[in-house]
């Protein structure tokens, strides 16, 4: 689904994630591990194309898709749930959903409404504060109503960055319960995360990110026995 070789992204001050490769394939979920500053949201903003790649390709379904600006990446189904969540505070939680589907927006009126009840029965808790400022839901609704405006966009593969920052244990399990249902949906995911062990243990495979560079990789299974990850 995803393929990406010898990536290189930064910023004016210079590049940030260096000569990164990694696959995620159709039906799974890859953990991308890394301590905060390791560049992990980087790379998802380079993925996603927030911020241009320096060197390198990222393929998407076969198709080269590093010059494609982020609303066509988003079109073909590669989509990304930012840290932070950044969803529109001023806006109702329904708003937030319809915009999330604005990239499809030549659907007919009864497949988006398909797709909001879709995202409702998956997050009931939205559901009685669908006509709410999202700026008013707690930071786990918010989490919930940023993957469901991800959602509303049909993914293929979706990209969740952090997504348990700042979430209490309790909320961080239901977070983490929820993506990994994600893939019974078929959709592919790249776990970008600081919580390593919780990713592992949903994941099917992972990377591990330091200093922009991938230091380790594989099942995680195996990667979840290791002393590295044990002391993250």
């Amino acid at each position: 689904m995803l393929m990406v070789e010898k990536l290189n992204a930064g910023y004016e001050s210079g590049p940030v994630i260096h000569d990164v490769s990694l696959e995620v394939r159709a039906g799974e979920i890859v953990a991308l591990i890394g301590a905060n500053g390791a560049g992990k949201s980087t790379l998802a903003k380079a993925l996603s194309g927030i911020l241009p790649a320096l060197a390198g390709g990222i393929r998407f379904q076969d198709q080269s898709i590093a010059g494609l600006p982020a609303p066509r990446r988003v079109q073909l189904g590669l989509v990304h749930v930012p840290e932070g969540r950044q969803i529109f505070a001023g806006l109702t939680v329904a708003q937030n959903l319809e915009l999330g589907a604005y990239g499809l927006r030549r659907q007919s009126a009864a497949a988006a409404a398909t797709r909001t009840e879709a995202v409702y029965a998956r997050f009931p808790v939205l559901r009685p504060r669908a006509g709410d400022v999202a700026g008013n839901l707690s930071g786990g609704q918010q989490q919930m109503l940023a993957i469901g405006r991800a959602l509303m966009s049909d993914p293929k593969v979706l990209i969740l960055d952090e997504p348990s920052l700042g979430l209490s244990p309790i909320l961080v399990k239901q977070i983490f319960e929820l993506i990994a249902s994600l893939r019974n949906q078929g959709i592919a995911i790249l776990l970008s995360e600081q919580n390593a062990r919780m990713s592992l243990a949903i994941a099917d495979r992972g990377y591990v990110l330091e200093n922009g560079r991938i230091m380790l990789s594989g099942a995680a299974a195996a990667l979840a026995k290791s002393d590295d990850i044990a002391t993250r």
